[in-house]
């Protein structure tokens, strides 16, 4: 036995256990925050990460994803047996230069769509907020708050993180936000400030409070919430109605919160699936013709064997049938698909009929064009909520576009000057 691992008790448990700890997943739990105090738990940056590959990971996993389609695979193969003596039949660039052509474009494509990720979570990263501390209010980028931290979120703005909202600008301790990032709807919902931190006079005061929030462990539910703030001289039961999630837009006033959730652990990157590669009908489509062409070849390779006779190596002679009929697969097809995919993205983002339309996409813009049935759960979301007017009922009375004069000439007789005219009573 080691004689460093004779005199300390345990060291060699230790030793063997710190890679499955470095290796294990930190599991969330619920938390006491403290209000405006650093916390000593390690809790996930806040940091927003949408990008599909890494600088290790882009060649394999581009690679890998475009060799399991049947077209790129068949041509990897018939190119790499130009290798082999017996099989070659022409110059190694008239196979490897259409595969490579092809693998290249498509690699441009996937990386200019991840760039175009990465530089939008760094402008949501890079957003400013004010935040609340000993000296003052200082300004800090989004990737810098921390669980704990107190934050300012102005009218129209969207919530850096989780955040318990403690104090209003509003006199009511009333809040409305936005959640159309969160489930789709674009009508405001209420929230309310804690009741007795709202009473103080200045936000200032928030820091000399002594209090604490406790929270529950991070959850995708986004309709539910289960906390408590705990006070000096007792303590306050929150809800949903106590909160306000990543990507919610204060409409209304301004909100002071309290950071309970950041980075990974927030409802709405809980509620987010990574981002895989997209597959669309068209490729799918040209993979299936390309197997068929593809045993369309394997057949005519078997007649000219069998017109030319068994007598010698016929299986290398199949292969090389079978690498001379291997024009008849058209592997420009897909360069021009992959080109036009780009065009076309390219041409939504600048139609002007759809104004601030935008593909985050190039990899299947084409989709678009081969919907057939659109589900929606309301009319509002087909008629952006613009109605109308078609007819007026008032008791038995009904008036529509051609009898509204009347309603006017009625309503102008009743008021005069925005006010009401009194009449006398005969």
């Amino acid at each position: 036995m080691d004689e460093r691992t004779r005199l300390v008790p345990g060291a060699r448990s230790r030793c063997c256990a710190w890679p499955a700890w470095c290796c294990k997943k930190r599991e969330a739990s619920s938390r006491t925050v403290w209000v405006g105090r650093p916390t000593l738990q390690p809790f996930p940056p806040n940091v927003i990460r949408n990008q599909k590959y890494s600088m290790f990971t882009f060649l394999p996993l581009v690679l890998f994803n475009q060799f399991k389609f049947f077209l790129n695979l068949y041509f990897l193969v018939m190119a790499c047996s130009q290798f082999i003596p017996q099989l070659r039949i022409g110059y190694l660039y008239t196979y490897w230069g259409p595969l490579g052509f092809v693998i290249s474009v498509t690699m441009i494509r996937e990386a200019i769509d991840d760039i175009r990720r990465w530089q939008r979570d760094r402008e949501v990263n890079s957003t400013r907020y004010s935040k609340l501390t000993e000296r003052g209010w200082v300004s800090v980028t989004s990737s810098q708050l921390k669980v704990g931290d107190i934050v300012e979120v102005g009218k129209g703005v969207r919530a850096p993180a989780d955040l318990v909202l403690l104090r209003t600008t509003e006199t009511t301790g009333a809040c409305f936000i936005r959640t159309d990032q969160l489930d789709g709807e674009t009508d405001w919902k209420m929230r309310l400030a804690v009741t007795t931190m709202q009473r103080l006079g200045r936000e200032e005061e928030l820091l000399e409070t002594q209090s604490s929030v406790y929270a529950e462990k991070p959850q995708k539910d986004i309709h539910s919430f289960i906390g408590k703030l705990s006070l000096e001289d007792g303590e306050e039961s929150l809800g949903i109605e106590n909160t306000i999630w990543c990507g919610a837009v204060v409409a209304s006033g301004t909100a002071t919160g309290l950071v309970i959730y950041t980075g990974m652990e927030c409802r709405a990157a809980m509620n987010n699936s990574q981002p895989r590669s997209k597959v669309g009908l068209i490729d799918e489509e040209l993979n299936s013709i390309t197997k068929v062409l593809f045993l369309a070849t394997v057949a005519l390779s078997v007649i000219m064997v069998v017109l030319k006779g068994f007598d010698g190596p016929w299986y290398i002679y199949m292969f090389r049938f079978l690498l001379l009929f291997s024009y008849l697969i058209p592997i420009s097809l897909r360069v021009n698909l992959d080109m036009g995919k780009i065009f076309y993205s390219w041409a939504i983002g600048r139609d002007k009929d759809i104004p601030g339309c935008q593909a985050r996409s190039t990899t299947i813009p084409e989709e678009l064009g081969r919907i057939s049935y659109l589900l929606s759960d309301k009319t509002g979301t087909l008629t952006m909520n613009v109605m109308v007017f078609k007819k007026l009922h008032l008791g038995a009375a009904a008036y529509s576009d051609d009898t509204f004069d009347e309603i006017h000439s009625l309503v102008s007789g009743e008021y005069q000057e925005g006010r009401r005219v009194a009449k006398e009573k005969g």
